[in-house]
C-alpha cells in the first residue's frame, strides 16, 4: 500500500503563493502577519493537512498552544462577552482555549488542572479569585504555569489581574446618586470578595467627598445573587432603617432589590432609586430599567490574554495591573428624592 506523503511546509507556501520564512511567521508569531496573508496561510494548512506536522512540533517544543481557563460558573452573564474577548485575542495568536467550570468544588479545580500536569494547557485563566486549591505555598504556586487573573483579583498572590477599576467605577456610581440630590445612600455587596470591598470603598470615598455620614446600618453583605437584594432590602424595612437610594454590588443584587420595592408597592423610581453594576443583558430591560456602571468586558478578556500571552513570550509580564474604565449608563431607575 502506498504511503501519502506529508506535507511539508514548502507545499504551504507554494499553495498560499507566500515565502516559507511567512508561512513559518503566520504559524508562530501570527500578529506579525497582515491578516488576509495569515487567512490564506491557514487556508492553505487545511487544505495540505499541515496541521498534523504543526502539532508534532508543538509536542516537541512542549507547548500545547492551548490555554486553561478556571471559571466557577460558566453562567455568570459577565463571563461570556469576556470569553469572547479572550478566545478572539487568543485565536489571533494561534492558541486555544479550554473551560473547567469549577462550580467552586476543589475536586473539579483540581481535576481540570490535569491539563496542566500533562503539557496540554500552556497558561492560567483565573476567574475563581484565588489559587488553584493545593498550590496556598510559595514553592507550589512556581510549578504552575504563568497565570493572569480576570474580574477577581486573587489578594496576595502577585498573580497579574485585568478588569475594571471597581473603586472609581463605584464612587463615579454614588457621585451621581448624590448629585441627584440622595444623601440617604444604601450600598448591597457581596460577602468575602475583592470586588466587592473595592466597590465598598469606592461608595465609602464618594460619600466622604462629598461630606455625607456613612451610616454601617445602610451597609447591607450578599452573596451577589437576586434574592440576596431582596432580602437585604427586606431586612431594611424590617428594621425600619431606610435610604432614598440603593446602590447594590452587581445588577443581579440590584434586581433583587427592586423586586422588593415592587412588592411592597413602591413606585420607582419616584420612592427609591436603585443602581447596579456590570451592565449585563436584563439591566436594559427591568422595570423601571436599570441606572448601572457598564464594564467593557470583551475589551478586558483581550487585554488578559494579551497580558498571558506576553508572559508566556517574554517570561515576565510587562503589566502586573490593568485596570479599565467603567462607564456610566443613565437609565430610569434613578431620579431625584421626594423630600
Amino acid at each position: 500500500m502506498q504511503q501519502t506523503k506529508l506535507a511539508t511546509i514548502e507545499d504551504v507556501a507554494a499553495m498560499a503563493g507566500v515565502s516559507i520564512a511567512t508561512v513559518s511567521r503566520a504559524l508562530n508569531e501570527p500578529t506579525k502577519v497582515a491578516e488576509k496573508t495569515r487567512l490564506k496561510v491557514t487556508e492553505a494548512v487545511a487544505k495540505t493537512g499541515y496541521t498534523t506536522n504543526a502539532m508534532a512540533r508543538s509536542l516537541r517544543m512542549r507547548r500545547s498552544n492551548m490555554i486553561l481557563i478556571l471559571a466557577p460558573d460558566v453562567g455568570d452573564p459577565n463571563f461570556s462577552n469576556i470569553l469572547v474577548g479572550l478566545e478572539t485575542e487568543a485565536s489571533k495568536r494561534g492558541y486555544g482555549l479550554l473551560i473547567g467550570n469549577t462550580q467552586n468544588d476543589p475536586a473539579r479545580e483540581a481535576n481540570y488542572l490535569r491539563f496542566i500536569s500533562s503539557n496540554q494547557a500552556d497558561g492560567l485563566i483565573l476567574f475563581t479569585g484565588h489559587l488553584p486549591y493545593g498550590y496556598a505555598q510559595t514553592e507550589e504556586v512556581s510549578r504552575l504555569p504563568p497565570m493572569v487573573a480576570v474580574s477577581e483579583p486573587v489578594v496576595g498572590a502577585h498573580v497579574p489581574f485585568v478588569g475594571v477599576d471597581n473603586f472609581q467605577g463605584a464612587r463615579v456610581a454614588v457621585e451621581y446618586l448624590i448629585a441627584q440630590g440622595h444623601k440617604r445612600i444604601a450600598f448591597v455587596g457581596k460577602s468575602g470578595r475583592e470586588t466587592s470591598r473595592l466597590r465598598e470603598e469606592g461608595y465609602r470615598a464618594a460619600l466622604t467627598a462629598a461630606r455625607l455620614p456613612i451610616e454601617p446600618k445602610l451597609i447591607m453583605d450578599g452573596d451577589g445573587t437576586t434574592e440576596s437584594g431582596r432580602a437585604a432590602a427586606e431586612l431594611m424595612f424590617v428594621r425600619d432603617i431606610l435610604p432614598t437610594a440603593f446602590f447594590c454590588v452587581n445588577d443581579a443584587t440590584a434586581l433583587g432589590v427592586t423586586i422588593c420595592l415592587n412588592t411592597r408597592r413602591y413606585s420607582l423610581p419616584q420612592d427609591y432609586s436603585v443602581m447596579g453594576f456590570d451592565d449585563i443583558s436584563f439591566a436594559s430591560f427591568m422595570a423601571p430599567s436599570l441606572t448601572t456602571m457598564k464594564q467593557p468586558r470583551s475589551t478586558i478578556g483581550e487585554a488578559a490574554m494579551g497580558l498571558l500571552l506576553e508572559t508566556l513570550s517574554e517570561a515576565r509580564p510587562k503589566q502586573k495591573e490593568i485596570l479599565l474604565r467603567a462607564e456610566l449608563i443613565v437609565r430610569n431607575s434613578v431620579t431625584r428624592p421626594k423630600h
